[in-house]
């Protein structure tokens, strides 16, 4: 059977403008079945529909903060360096990737866009408003898990892993404040920040707050999960 075709959302680099890619993603998609390629970063619509046509499932990769006027709020002192361009093609490209119930993986940034896109809002710096005892940006190794999170029974994560929590490596400043109105939390933190969401009604709309770009090697629920996306996207 030909291998399902995920695109990968670009990384970018501000200081060098350049494109660059984490090996990880494309290791963990390809050991789970699916032949990754990283995107162009362009908003262009007849590109990205081209794009949503060729390709059986798309990630939405880590990186810079989105930008607060995505959800409607105003930059903090605290938020970080954005990516207006990456901003820019994601609320181009999902309406498209929905319409043809594509599946659909975000990490890290990936669900908190996916949330904002979606109506919901983001913790613009968790130290600053949302104190915790829970390690949310941890230091080397990043295979390493900083906390655990808990699984919400009944959810598609629950189900696929049969399990009530698993280890989280943490790397991540923001986070999900006020979800979606068509989302569903699938994990939370144990202070209660939601990691992980997804879209009912969609073949595969799944988002996790953590990295199994970095522990996929080591850890079988991040195995797991990118298996049941290659999945997903193999059944087109």
């Amino acid at each position: 059977m030909e291998k399902p075709l995920i695109g990968v959302l670009p990384l970018w680099d501000e200081g060098r403008q350049s494109l660059w890619m984490l090996p990880g993603y494309f290791d963990g998609l390809a050991a789970a079945g699916a032949v990754p390629v990283m995107l162009p970063l362009t908003a262009d619509p007849a590109a990205l529909a081209q794009l949503a046509g060729i390709c059986d499932g798309f990630l939405l990769t880590g990186g810079q903060d989105v930008q607060p006027a995505v959800y409607g709020e105003e930059p903090l002192p605290l938020t970080g360096e954005v990516c207006p361009a990456r901003d820019a093609m994601e609320a181009a490209l999902l309406p498209l990737l929905l319409q043809a119930d594509k599946p659909v993986l975000g990490i890290c940034r990936g669900i908190q866009f996916l949330n904002a896109a979606l109506g919901g809002t983001l913790w613009q710096d968790l130290p600053a408003q949302l104190p915790s005892d829970v390690v949310h940006h941890q230091g080397r190794p990043y295979d390493a898990p900083s906390h655990t999170v808990t699984l919400v029974p009944g959810t598609p994560l629950h189900d696929l892993l049969g399990t009530d929590a698993v280890p989280a490596n943490s790397l991540h400043h923001q986070g999900i404040r006020n979800l979606a109105p068509a989302l569903r939390a699938m994990a939370c933190a144990p202070d209660g920040l939601v990691e992980a969401v997804y879209l009912p009604g969609r073949r595969f709309v799944w988002a996790v707050q953590w990295h199994p770009e970095f522990n996929w090697q080591s850890e079988p629920s991040s195995r797991a999960i990118l298996a049941a996306f290659v999945q997903a996207a193999r059944g087109r």
